[in-house]
Parts: structure tokens; C-alpha cells; sequence
């Protein structure tokens, strides 16, 4: 258990700590951060952090700087800080996003509220278990597949075919979309057939099914076809609102739709 040393002025009271500014800091502001450890029974709790923000530009920088100097207990993932990995996923000032491209600038003023990914189990802190995402990511097998021989040397494919998946294979995994979906808090988790795969693994599943080089279209959409997997989506557009590559799930899910209406020759 690490020992630490509370800022002057701070306090513990029973909804969290208080980590009150060091003295000579410059422009300060207040981030509200979501707690919990497994191993604690004060579970959970927001923690408030004065920060100085001087020459902060990102929330995840502020994040970084707050477990570096005043409480290296604090877990969240990071890794890229550009934007392109997709670990820093968080829920910042109510909206899912990546903390490494969000800017201090966005938030206007007062106090920054850090909580983990809705509807998903923490581990600790900002960290979630995405097990089950990542389930469901597997489940519409996100690799090429062919019923002819493989090609020798390289798969080809048009640029007319190519354009086809711009705004499909952007997608970066965070997870985003798909915590942010009320269908998918009822029915993304219910380990069994009943389920639905959320934003993220429909948005893949389009990409792979309107790859020209997969021999499989069929065969994708019948892992699709039933009440739940596919059809659970009601068009609420929180996917596409907070994705921070801006790409459009809902879009991808409707046409998936039109897809199984229209379903090439078996």
C-alpha cells in the first residue's frame, strides 16, 4: 500500500479526499475523479484534485500529472497519447471520449468530472473490464475469409472498392460508442444468445462484410440474424455523437439492415 502525503490544506472526508493546490501553483482547476479499489471497503468515492493546469493542454496530460505528484494510487490506462490507440477511454464531463484528445479548452470552466466507461465493470478506478467488448469484437471474426484459393502474393481490390471502407476501418476500439448506448447497457452483457453486439462489433462487422475480398457475406450475416445481435439497435445516435474518430455506427448497423433484405445468392 503506497503512503501518501496529502497536499497542505487538504482533508479525507467519508465521500473522498480532498487534495487542496501546493502553494505557488499557478492557474489551478478542480478535476472530480471517479474512485474504487477492490482492495479498500470505501468503494466507491470521487476524489477531488486542485491541479495546476499551467501548460496543460489535454485531460489526460492533467491525469498524468495528478499520478506523478500527488497520488500515484490513481489507475488508468493510457499508451498513444494521439489518439490512435484507444486506451484512454473515459467518460469526462458526461461524455465518453479519449482523454489524450481532449482538449483543456473544450471544457470551459469550473470543475472536470472523470469517470470510467458507463455500464461496465471496474476494475479499478478509471479502469474497466472489457472482457465481454472484446468478446463480442471476435464473435464477427474480423479477418478475411475465403472459400476460393487464397491468393499467393497479395489480395486485391479496386480503388473504386477500396473508398468503399472509408468511414468503417478508422474504427480504434475505445469503446466509446458502444457505453454510450442505452441498448447496450440492457442487452450488450447477457452472456448467452440474447445479446446484443453493440456499436463497435456492428461498425467491424460492416467493414468486413463490405470488404470486396471476402467470400463470406453470407455466412457473416447469419451469425447476425436473430432478434438481439443485430436488431436491438433503436437508432438513439449516442454512438455516432461521441466517437472521436466521428465515425457513424448507427449508419453501419442500417446498412447491415438493408444488407440482410437484400442478401446476395446463397
Amino acid at each position: 500500500m503506497v503512503e501518501l502525503t496529502l497536499p497542505k490544506n487538504s482533508k479525507i472526508t467519508k465521500n473522498g479526499k480532498t487534495y487542496a493546490a501546493k502553494e505557488g501553483d499557478g492557474e489551478t482547476r478542480t478535476f472530480n475523479v471517479y474512485r474504487y479499489d477492490p482492495d479498500t471497503p470505501d468503494n466507491p468515492r470521487v476524489d477531488k484534485y486542485e491541479v495546476d493546469v499551467s501548460g496543460v493542454s489535454m485531460v489526460l496530460d492533467a491525469l498524468i500529472k495528478i499520478k506523478n505528484e500527488t497520488d500515484a494510487t490513481l489507475a488508468f490506462r493510457r499508451s498513444c497519447r494521439e489518439g490512435v490507440c484507444g486506451s484512454c477511454a473515459m467518460n469526462i464531463n458526461g461524455a465518453n471520449t479519449l482523454a489524450c484528445t481532449k482538449g483543456m479548452d473544450e471544457l470551459g470552466s469550473g470543475d472536470i468530472n472523470v469517470y470510467p466507461l458507463p455500464h461496465q465493470p471496474v476494475m479499478k478506478d478509471l479502469v474497466t473490464d472489457l472482457t465481454n467488448f472484446y468478446k463480442q469484437h471476435a464473435y464477427i471474426e474480423p479477418f478475411l475469409q475465403a472459400k476460393d484459393d487464397e491468393p499467393t502474393d497479395e489480395w486485391r481490390q479496386s480503388q473504386e472498392d477500396r473508398t468503399k471502407l472509408d468511414g468503417l476501418y478508422e474504427c480504434i476500439l475505445c469503446a466509446c460508442c458502444s457505453t454510450s448506448c442505452p441498448s447496450y447497457w440492457w442487452n450488450g452483457d447477457t452472456e448467452g444468445k440474447d445479446e446484443y453486439l453493440g456499436p463497435a462489433a456492428l461498425l467491424q462487422a460492416h467493414r468486413w462484410i463490405s470488404d470486396s475480398r471476402d467470400q463470406h457475406t453470407n455466412e457473416r450475416l447469419d451469425k447476425l440474424e436473430d432478434d438481439f445481435k443485430l436488431y436491438r439497435c433503436h437508432t438513439i445516435m449516442n454512438c455516432a455523437q461521441v466517437c472521436p474518430k466521428h465515425l457513424n455506427p448507427a449508419k453501419a448497423i442500417t446498412e447491415i439492415k438493408k444488407m440482410m433484405v437484400n442478401r446476395p445468392d446463397r
